[in-house]
């Protein structure tokens, strides 16, 4: 397929789809600030589970994971095992307890719990920089896909995409992108699964259940043309997948975007079987796309296409493999309109949640206490447009593949938002001076690498970007723990609170 003109039955697919979005979330506007950002309304437990999955699905799960089981084999398993590791570590630690607080946002429990202003604006600022860093490897994402529609370069795209974002959030309504979640999963499912069952069907494998049939593929790929995709620690060490793997299990549990689903559920028990069901839908996608990433090198190794170490071809492994697969243009056109409803929803949901972080933790606190409900909107709307255009600066920049991108977001969040989560929860002696030295220790953990260089290799091989949590948390969570010893103690109302409504509380 010419990449350098139009598609036009694919971009009639995706237009039909994001036709379908907006006319949903016109009915379903909002004009409360409080229901921006914050997770929407109650939708019933498998609803809860829907809308977290589909939150959750960006661009680094449907295209970025394909593209990384692509590039380097078995390497790639770190995402899926701590990625829905994160999941069960939420489940077991923290879902039912957050629900417990019934507070609004992640700055807006860690004030409460740590009863600092300076701790709710800290992780306000984080939680708006995990934002921004997540948004750019979504932005890459839509992008990408934007530059094959219309057959334009990357920089265009870019653009083309930010605008795109934007238009659709701004159209949908706010609140109605959150609402529209359910929906936006069953057609990211239908159209990530429908074209790879037609790939193995195909290839004469095991087509009915795709996901267990493409073992096939790993046998022909070494059998044939030698490369040993299922063999471990090829592509990196066993320390490497290590610190990869718990670092986004930390950053998982840590990420302000996915804690905000559990704010607002009516029952402890919804928030717990919220979970439940998300890790079911999550795992529906983690488990077919390393099917892509295997299928879509054995397209290419037949048809003797040279194999490309190139990070954009790589992210882009579902489009060559089911057009390097012979499928109708139509089923191309499917995959790719699922690819760009990951991209949207995660990135709609993550720039709304950093602009709730300033509207709601930043903005009446810090700017202008006497802010109306309007004033509120608008500053979330302002903030909305200032991030999208900040994000769409830095995409125009290819940093690395979209799963790497990602990686660092959640190494952000593991090193500092799931630690204070974390002993917020489980140790009522943990205050505030310990919880800010705690967070600021981790921001530098996180972002060491990038200024030390090469003049301390030894930080890099430690503390690498993408894998900082599996050293860092721990760091963190002992500063947290000392200084919290060393300095004054909670008051006694929120170590009763805790034992009382947190910890004693019967569930609902």
């Amino acid at each position: 397929m010419d990449a350098s003109t139009v598609q036009l039955l694919p971009l009639a697919i995706v237009a039909g789809m994001f036709v379908l979005f907006i006319m949903s979330g016109l009915r379903t506007k909002s004009r409360h600030a409080t229901d921006y950002g914050f997770g929407g309304g109650y939708n019933g437990r498998i609803g809860i589970g829907a809308a977290i999955a589909s939150n959750w699905m960006s661009a680094a799960s449907f295209m970025g994971l394909a593209g990384m089981f692509y590039l380097k084999g078995y390497y790639a398993m770190a995402f899926v095992v701590g990625w829905t590791g994160g999941y069960v570590l939420l489940l077991v630690l923290m879902a039912s307890q957050i629900r417990r607080f019934g507070k609004f946002t992640a700055p807006d429990f860690v004030g409460f719990r740590y009863e600092s202003d300076a701790a709710r604006t800290l992780v306000a600022c984080i939680s708006i920089l995990i934002t921004v860093i997540y948004s750019v490897a979504q932005f890459r994402g839509i992008a990408l896909l934007v530059s094959w529609l219309f057959g334009i370069a990357y920089t265009p795209a870019v653009v083309l995409a930010a605008s795109i974002v934007v238009f659709l959030v701004v159209v949908s309504g706010f609140m109605g992108v959150a609402r529209n979640q359910k929906l936006q999963y069953f057609v990211l499912i239908v159209t990530f699964i429908l074209p790879l069952m037609l790939l193995t069907r195909k290839l004469g494998y095991f087509w009915l259940l795709p996901q267990f049939g493409y073992g096939a593929a790993i046998t022909d790929l070494q059998t044939q043309f030698g490369f040993g995709w299922a063999e471990p620690f090829t592509n990196a060490t066993l320390f490497q997948w290590l610190a990869l793997c718990f670092t986004l299990m930390f950053g998982t549990a840590g990420l302000p975007h996915v804690l905000s689903r559990f704010y607002m559920v009516p029952g402890i028990r919804d928030a717990r079987w919220g979970v439940v069901w998300g890790l079911f839908f999550i795992a529906l996608i983690y488990w077919s796309a390393p099917a892509y990433g295997v299928l879509g090198r054995l397209f290419e190794a037949r048809g003797g296409i040279p194999f490309s170490h190139d990070p954009a071809v790589a992210d882009m492994v579902l489009v060559s493999a089911v057009s390097n697969g012979g499928l109708p243009l139509w089923v191309v056109g499917l995959l790719v309109a699922g690819g760009m409803s990951a991209a949207f929803s995660a990135v709609a949901g993550l720039l709304l949640t950093g602009s709730a972080s300033f509207s709601y933790d930043i903005y009446p606190r810090l700017i202008r206490p006497a802010a109306s409900e309007n004033d509120k909107v608008y500053a979330t709307k302002a903030f909305f447009l200032m991030l999208a255009v900040i994000v769409m600066v830095l995409t125009l920049k290819p940093w690395g593949m979209i799963a790497e991108i990602a990686a660092l977001a959640f190494a952000l969040a593991g090193n500092t938002i799931f630690p204070a989560f974390v002993l917020g929860i489980w140790w009522n002696r943990a205050n505030a001076p310990g919880v800010i030295s705690g967070m600021l220790c981790g921001v530098l953990i996180t972002f060491l690498p990038f200024l030390t260089g090469d003049t301390l290799p030894m930080v890099s091989r430690l503390l690498p970007s993408t894998s900082s949590a599996f050293i860092g948390a721990p760091v963190v969570v002992i500063i947290m723990i000392v200084v919290s010893l060393l300095t004054r103690a909670p008051s006694e109302d929120m170590r009763r609170f805790l034992a009382r409504d947190v910890h004693d509380c019967t569930e609902e």
